[in-house]
């Protein structure tokens, strides 16, 4: 007779088909093998997805891929050169395999489910064509069925996902979308497959140039603008990540951008009401851009057009003080991870390299603490820009006021700075603490740094 808890521990191990141990049907310890065929040559695992190379050598498709997107050409068994690298299924050992988990059920052997075929570069170039016609016509029912197709392949695994990337499903989207916003009846006819596509596009990034091209025409922008403002969460969530990818690395696009009406309230929104932390570090990422164009470089030309694009983005950054981001941003440093950390403290350098910047974070009780606890806390860069602000800080406010320099000794900064001296740190970053410390130790002998009241519980070793 065998009890219960000795069947159930002896299923779960079962269960773990790479030791293999299970309980006979006479209560006998035994050993389940799994015969090495259906093992990958690669990972010594049972083959879910056998696929064979034209050496004749069968891999799971999951191993073998991994292998060749590393840069491999050769075939891991034979070393022999790969004439074609798309490994074709192996139905035979397969269901074999199946075949076999089925026999052995008893053991807590599960059988493999029958994996999807992935779609090939042809049938992503059949479905591209019909949303082009659909596109052409102004059939939006059509366009949407075709876009629903690319949405389910390209969630369905990473291969369906390279390959509807590499067919030129960005730029096939980005037209569609470009044409679709010029149409007749605006966004309100046509905002259902404008909201598809925008969809659709998040899931196959990296864009192309082209694509962005698409992407950052006037109607294109205005339309992404118009879902910010008052498209549901999905949708602004979606345009977002979209607009980062067109404009954060296109200045005439960027500024194209800010120029139009309640776009930049739309980007503060979603950082003062996030909708999801990709949304928020996205929109971080656009006004860093837009804040840090307007940063006086030493090698900026004296030219009419350098002029009114320095103008430009101070506007920007001054529109952006008024909402109150220097306040929001500081609540947001106050706790945050690492990566919006980073990005909360790059928009911030940029902020302060403007006057109105600077005044308003001398104002703020939380400007100095949040600046000294970021160094050496988060990340190399963060502690990088926190510098940078610390400086702007210090070297602007005027000798007579002091009052930064102060709550900068107050917190600690001094200590923090020489430390950091100590561990190592870029040049340029180096130049900008040493300059600190020279600011910072005229207010040392007039400040007291440390209450010697705080060591009064502290018992003397002798």
């Amino acid at each position: 007779m065998i009890f219960p808890w000795r069947r159930r521990r002896a299923f779960r191990r079962a269960g773990k088909e790479r030791r293999g141990e299970i309980m006979g049907d006479n209560g006998c310890d035994m050993e389940l093998t799994i015969p090495n065929h259906y093992r990958c040559p690669i990972s010594l695992d049972l083959m879910k997805d056998p696929v064979t190379l034209p050496t004749g050598i069968t891999y799971d498709r999951e191993s073998i891929e991994k292998w060749i997107e590393a840069g491999n050409s050769t075939c891991p068994i034979t070393n022999q050169v790969l004439r074609s690298i798309e490994p074709i299924p192996n139905h035979t050992i397969r269901k074999m395999i199946q075949n076999w988990c089925v026999q052995n059920q008893s053991y807590g052997i599960e059988r493999i489910p029958t994996p999807r075929i992935p779609i090939s570069s042809i049938e992503v170039s059949q479905i591209l064509e019909m949303i082009a016609m659909a596109t052409r016509s102004g059939d939006g029912a059509a366009c949407r069925d075709s876009l629903a197709k690319i949405k389910v392949l390209a969630k369905e695994s990473e291969r369906n996902k390279r390959c509807i990337v590499n067919s030129g499903a960005g730029n096939a989207l980005s037209l569609a979308f470009e044409a679709f916003s010029k149409a007749d009846g605006g966004f309100d006819k046509n905002g259902v497959v404008l909201e598809e596509i925008l969809s659709a596009l998040t899931l196959v990034s990296p864009l192309d140039g082209e694509a962005k091209s698409s992407l950052g025409s006037a109607s294109s922008l205005h339309c992404m603008v118009w879902f910010l403002q008052g498209g549901d969460l999905s949708a602004r969530g979606n345009a977002v990540l979209v607009l980062k990818e067109v404009v954060s690395s296109d200045k005439e696009k960027l500024e194209a951008f800010a120029e139009i009406e309640g776009a930049l309230a739309a980007i503060f929104k979603l950082v003062k009401e996030p909708i999801f932390p990709t949304a928020t570090k996205a929109s971080l990422m656009m006004i860093y851009h837009m804040v840090r164009s307007s940063s006086p470089s030493p090698s900026s030309s004296s030219s009419s057009s350098s002029l009114s694009s320095s103008s430009s983005s101070s506007q920007i950054v001054e529109r952006f003080v008024e909402m109150g981001l220097v306040s929001l941003l500081l609540e947001i440093l106050v706790d945050s991870e690492k990566s919006i950390c980073e990005k909360a403290l790059g928009v911030l350098d940029g902020i302060c390299s403007t006057e109105k910047g600077r005044e308003k974070a001398y104002n703020h009780a939380l400007t100095m603490p949040v600046l000294v606890k970021k160094i050496l806390r988060v990340s190399d860069l963060a502690t990088e820009f926190s510098v940078s602000i610390l400086w702007k800080l210090c070297k602007n406010e005027s000798r007579e006021e002091g009052t930064a320099m102060i709550e900068a000794l107050q917190v600690g900064a001094f200590q923090k700075l020489l430390l950091l001296l100590q561990v190592g740190c870029v040049e340029r970053i180096k130049e900008k603490i040493t300059e600190l410390l020279k600011i910072l130790n005229a207010y040392r002998n007039s400040l007291e740094c440390i209450d010697s009241m705080d060591f009064k519980e502290l018992k003397r070793p002798f």
